[in-house]
Parts: structure tokens; sequence; C-alpha cells
């Protein structure tokens, strides 16, 4: 695995890439991998000639206060996860690369940023929909692996693709989750056991919401109460948000139907955590 530090290492590497004729799949990470990077990385390997990772904590994305300075960092661990997965070149700047000295340009997705993550961190999905539109600048990839656990910042990124008209395809992956049904995040690590047991309550509130659509309810009001019961048996937990939104535009809506984003973020001990699902096809 080639490991580029600087943007001229990583367009060099890409254009050998590109040489060979090659399909390659972007993996953007910002490190601290867990099994639902891994899961894109062997998605894009599976749909690729190719596979591109990136290992970058992207300061603009963090508001003053958030956990940047904490942020776990892995490095040598995660070069070896993805040296594993027979991943061909990992771009890992630092931010002086990215974000050289008078830069100024931002991009942001209106009307789709403020909503969900970007109503409560304010600013943070300028940050992220900048980085991302820097790396597929730098790489230009064929394809872009993400998951559905970040189903907000996806929307931003689809959103971005179309009207900055990048060309290439956005792929959404599932969830992966523990075995008892937490989804994985890098951000578990700041969790206590006791913490991580109530952190649980996130995931069995959507499920809860998911039984209730089953039975046949689908307006979103009663579903949003039921979930808020559910979430109200650990009450030392602070609810961000619970939401059932359209997957596009992140507007709520009024009834439920298939591909619906049912969604949840919530403070557990020292963790911000986000969970969604989205509503089957009955």
């Amino acid at each position: 695995m080639l490991i580029a530090k600087t943007i001229a290492e990583a367009r060099a590497a890409v254009a050998q890439l590109r040489v060979e004729r090659r399909c390659i799949g972007l993996v953007p990470t910002m490190g601290a991998l867990h099994e639902g990077h891994l899961s894109l990385v062997r998605a894009a390997k599976t749909a690729c000639d190719a596979v591109v990772a990136t290992i970058f904590v992207n300061p603009t994305q963090f508001a003053p206060g958030e956990d940047f300075a904490k942020y776990p960092r892995r490095f040598e661990t995660d070069c070896a996860l993805l040296e594993a997965e027979g991943v061909d070149v990992l771009f890992a700047p630092d931010a002086a690369e990215m974000y050289p000295a008078g830069a100024s340009t931002v991009v942001e997705v209106e009307n789709i940023s403020d909503r969900l993550d970007g109503q409560s961190r304010p600013g943070h999905f300028r940050g992220v929909a900048t980085v991302v539109a820097k790396l597929f600048n730098i790489i230009q990839p064929n394809h872009a692996f993400f998951g559905q656990k970040d189903a907000a910042q996806v929307a931003v990124l689809r959103r971005m693709v179309r009207d900055l008209n990048f060309n290439l395809e956005l792929v959404v992956c599932p969830t992966v989750r523990e075995p008892d049904g937490l989804a994985m995040s890098s951000r578990n690590h700041y969790l206590s056991a006791e913490e991580r047991q109530r952190a649980l309550v996130l995931s069995r509130a959507l499920r809860h919401i998911e039984a209730r659509i089953a039975a046949g309810v689908v307006d979103s009001a009663r579903l949003i109460d039921a979930g808020l019961a559910v979430l109200a048996e650990e009450p030392e937990i602070r609810l961000d948000y619970l939401r059932i939104v359209d997957p596009e535009t992140l507007e709520d809506v009024a009834d439920v139907s298939a591909g619906t984003l049912v969604t949840v973020a919530a403070v557990v001990g020292p963790a911000r955590l986000i969970d969604n699902v989205l509503v089957p096809p009955r």
C-alpha cells in the first residue's frame, strides 16, 4: 500500500492507476477505523479495480468546544487494517496540506446543510462538503463510498455531487452494528461500559418505530411519540433530535412510506451519537 502525504504524491499515484485504466474507488475516513469503515473498503474492492482510502481528521467540520483535539487517532493501526484489506493508496495529508495559508474557499450546500446535524452543529456540513469536494478533486474517483449511518451527510453530499457535476457515483453502504445493535462509530470509544449500555436505547427506539410501522402505523407524529417513550427509559442521555424525514431533502414528512428516513441523535456521556433506519418497502 502506497502512503501519500501530499496532494502531489496522491495525484501521481492515482495517475499511475489511470494509466492502467483502472476503475478507482474512494473511501474517505477520519481514521480510528472500525468494521463499518472496512465494510466500505470491501464494497469498493468489489466494485472497483483500485481503492484509495483517506485518513484526515478535518478541523473545519468541528465547532469550537467539540472533540477535534481528542478525536481518536491510531494511524499505524489504521494503516495495518487498510493494508490487510488490499487498499492500493492511502492519502493521509495534514491540515496545512489541505488548507494552505490564505485558503478562503468553502462549499456551502444551502437549504439542506442546516437540517438535522447541521442545525445542531452550525458549520459542520460546510466543513464536510468543502473537504470532500477537495478529495473528489484530488483523487477524481469513479465511485465514492459512504455509510448510511451518516444519513444527513449522505444527503448533503448527494446534493453537492449533483449541483457541482462531479463525474462520480456516490455509493451508500448499510450501517454496520455491534452484535447488540449499537451502530459502529469511532466515538463509541469515548463510552464507559455503563454509558455504552445506555447508548443501546437509540437502536432500541428505532427498532420500536420499525415495529410500529410494520404494524401499519404511518403517522409520523405517532411514531415519534412511540420512539420518545423508549428513549425516556434512559433519562441520563440528552436527546438532540428524533425525526422522520425525506432522505434527500431532510425535511420532515407527515406520513412514512418506503425509503423514509427515521433518524436520531443524542449525547451519551461524552459522546454525541447518531443512528437511523430507512423504512423498507411494504
